[in-house]
C-alpha cells in the first residue's frame, strides 16, 4: 500500500487550436471528417462494458444535409434499461472503493487522450452530427471537456482535504462518501462537453451513473465512452443508454435506488422529472439529489455611456454562434434611444457580412439548427414577426430545409417589450431589439427584471461606474453569469463556474466545486482517544 500524500498535476485550461489553412490540424480534422462521412457505422448500448444491440434503431443524420446518415444507434427498452440499473448498481462497491487518486487518473487520462489522440475523431463527430462549425467544435468538444476533466479532479482533492478541527483527545474528520444508489443523467445535443460532464462528474466522485444521451448527440457520446474505456473506467461504471426519454424515466424514475438526477435541458422536461420524484419521494432509499440546467432567455443591457462597437461585437456573437442554441445565448437587447441609429449603423454590417451554410465550409459562421422540429419552431417565432403589427424584422429572417435546417441571423426590433420573442426562449439565430428612451431607464430595467421567468446569463455595457454599479444591483437576481463589457456566453471551466436561478436551473455552478459536492453525502466520524 502506497500512503503517500499525491500531489495532482495542476491544472490548466486547454488550448484553442486556430485550423487556419495550411495547418496540421486542420489537415487531420479533413481527414477525419472524410472517414466519417465514407462510413455508416453501428453504435450500441454500453451495459456494464459491454455492447448491446436492440431490435428498435435511429439514425444518426447531418443537420447541415440531412440525407446523410453517419451511424445507427441502438435504443434501450425496458428490459435494457432494467438490465443497466443492475449493471450500475454491480459495479458500485469496487467503484466506490477504489482509491480517489486512482479515480483521479483514469480522467486525467482521458483527458489527454482527448487533448491529442482523439481531438479530431471527437472535433469530427461533433461538426457532422451537432453542426458546429470547426471553431465551435474546437472550443467545446476539445477545449471545454477536457476542461471539465482536469479541473473537477483538483476540485475533488479540494473537497476532500477539506477536513473539520479536533481538540485534545479527539480527532474530528469528514469521510466524503458517494451517494447511496445510482446517478441518472441526461444530457443535451449542443454541448459534447456538457454530455462528457454531467456523466464524469457524478462518477469521478464514486457513484456510477445511467447515462441518456440526446439523440441528436449520440455519436459523440458514443466516442466519449470508448475513450473512457481506453482510459481505464471500470465496466459499469457509466452505462451508456440512448433511448426514449419517457420510456427510460419510467422505470429509473420509480427505481429505490435512484440517487441524483444530473440533468441538462429544457425547464419543462426538468419540472417533469421533479414531479416525478416527488410522486415516488416515499419509494427512494434517500432523498434523490436534483441538479439541473435548464432554460435561458438571456440579455444585453446597454447603457448610454457604453462603447458602441464590443456591444455589436457581443450581440452578434452572443446571438448568433452556434445559431443561438446555448443556453447562455444572447436573445434580447435593450438599447438607449439616443445611440440607436450609430448601433444599428455598425449591426447591419456585421450581419450581413455573415455566412450561412454547410460546417464542411470553414467561412461559414452559421450553420444548421439541430433538427426539424426545432427549425420549425424558429419558423414560427419568425412567421409571427413578419406579421405582427408590433415587429418589424430588420434583417434576415431567410430559412430553408429543403437540404439542411438552415436559419438565416434574424434581427428583430419589437415595440413592446413584453413581445413574445422579448419573453420566451427561441433556441435559434434570433435576437430581438426594444429601444428605450434614455430617460426611461430605471423603468426598463424593472421590465428586463420581470420579463423573463429565467436567470441564466445576462450582459451589462457602459463605461460610466456609478451606471455599472447601479445596474448591476438593480439586476442582481436576473443572471446567474453576470457580464460587465462582454458577451453573455463563452463561460470557461475554472473561471466562470457556469449555472443559473429561477426556471434557469439550480445553480450549481458546473465547473467548479459547488456541483461535485452534490454527488457526495458526507460522514462525520468522531474518534476518542481518551
Amino acid at each position: 500500500m502506497n500512503n503517500s500524500m499525491f500531489r495532482l498535476p495542476e491544472a490548466y485550461n486547454e488550448p484553442i487550436k486556430t485550423y487556419v489553412p495550411g495547418s496540421p490540424e486542420r489537415q487531420f480534422l479533413e481527414q477525419e471528417l472524410d472517414r466519417q462521412m465514407g462510413q455508416e457505422i453501428q453504435i450500441p448500448l454500453i451495459i456494464n462494458g459491454k455492447a448491446v444491440h436492440t431490435a428498435e434503431k435511429g439514425k444518426v443524420r447531418c443537420p447541415h444535409d440531412h440525407e446523410q446518415v453517419l451511424a445507427t444507434f441502438s435504443k434501450a427498452g425496458d428490459k435494457e434499461v432494467r438490465r443497466v440499473i443492475e449493471a450500475a448498481l454491480a459495479a458500485k462497491p469496487a467503484w466506490e472503493e477504489m482509491p480517489w487518486q486512482e479515480r483521479a487518473s483514469i480522467f486525467l487520462k482521458a483527458a489527454d487522450l482527448i487533448s491529442h489522440k482523439y481531438t479530431y475523431l471527437l472535433n469530427a463527430a461533433t461538426m457532422l452530427s451537432q453542426s458546429k462549425n470547426v471553431f465551435q467544435a474546437e472550443i467545446d468538444a476539445t477545449c471545454e471537456l477536457v476542461d471539465f476533466l482536469r479541473f473537477n479532479v483538483q476540485f475533488m482533492a479540494e473537497i476532500y482535504s477539506n477536513q473539520p478541527l479536533s481538540e485534545k483527545g479527539f480527532w474530528n474528520r469528514i469521510e466524503y462518501r458517494p451517494l447511496e444508489g445510482f446517478v441518472f443523467a441526461l444530457t443535451p445535443f449542443n454541448f459534447t462537453a456538457i454530455a462528457g460532464n454531467l456523466c464524469a462528474a457524478p462518477a469521478m466522485m464514486g457513484n456510477t451513473v445511467v447515462w441518456k444521451p440526446s439523440f441528436a448527440a449520440v455519436l459523440s457520446g458514443y466516442y466519449i465512452m470508448k475513450i473512457l474505456k481506453e482510459a481505464g473506467l471500470p465496466d459499469g461504471v457509466i452505462n451508456f443508454t440512448p433511448g426514449k426519454g419517457s420510456d427510460i424515466g419510467r422505470i429509473v424514475l420509480s427505481d429505490e435506488n435512484l440517487a441524483g438526477i444530473h440533468f441538462t435541458g429544457s425547464t419543462k422536461v426538468f419540472q417533469a422529472l421533479w414531479q416525478k420524484v416527488g410522486e415516488n419521494i416515499a419509494t427512494y432509499k434517500s432523498f434523490p439529489r436534483m441538479v439541473g440546467e435548464t432554460g435561458g432567455k438571456d440579455y444585453i443591457f446597454m447603457h448610454s455611456s457604453a462603447d458602441i462597437e464590443p456591444v455589436v461585437t457581443a450581440a452578434v456573437r452572443g446571438a448568433f454562434e452556434y445559431q443561438g442554441q446555448k443556453c447562455s445565448a444572447c436573445s434580447r437587447l435593450y438599447l438607449p434611444r439616443s445611440r440607436w441609429t450609430e448601433f444599428k449603423r455598425k449591426l447591419e454590417k456585421d450581419v450581413m457580412s455573415i455566412r450561412t451554410g454547410s460546417v464542411l465550409e470553414y467561412g461559414n459562421f452559421v450553420n444548421s439548427v439541430i433538427d426539424e422540429n426545432a427549425f420549425d419552431t424558429i419558423d414560427g417565432f419568425i412567421n409571427r414577426a413578419e406579421t405582427s403589427d408590433q415587429t418589424e424584422i430588420i434583417l434576415g429572417g431567410n430559412r430553408d430545409k429543403s437540404k439542411g435546417y438552415f436559419v438565416e441571423p434574424t434581427v428583430i426590433l419589437a415595440h413592446d417589450p413584453y413581445y413574445e420573442s422579448m419573453v420566451e426562449e427561441i433556441f435559434g439565430p434570433v435576437l430581438t431589439l426594444y429601444i428605450y428612451e434614455d430617460e426611461d431607464l430605471e423603468n426598463t430595467l424593472s421590465i428586463l427584471d420581470n420579463t423573463s421567468i429565467y436567470a441564466l446569463t445576462g450582459a451589462i455595457f457602459a463605461q460610466d461606474r456609478q451606471a455599472i454599479i447601479h445596474i448591476m444591483t438593480r439586476l442582481v437576481h436576473t443572471a446567474g453569469n453576470f457580464y460587465i463589457n462582454d458577451k453573455p456566453t463563452g463561460a470557461v471551466v475554472g473561471q466562470q463556474p457556469f449555472g443559473g436561478a429561477r426556471k434557469s436551473g439550480t445553480n450549481d455552478k458546473a465547473g467548479s466545486p459547488l456541483n461535485l459536492a452534490r454527488w457526495i453525502s458526507p460522514r462525520t466520524i468522531k474518534e476518542t482517544f481518551l
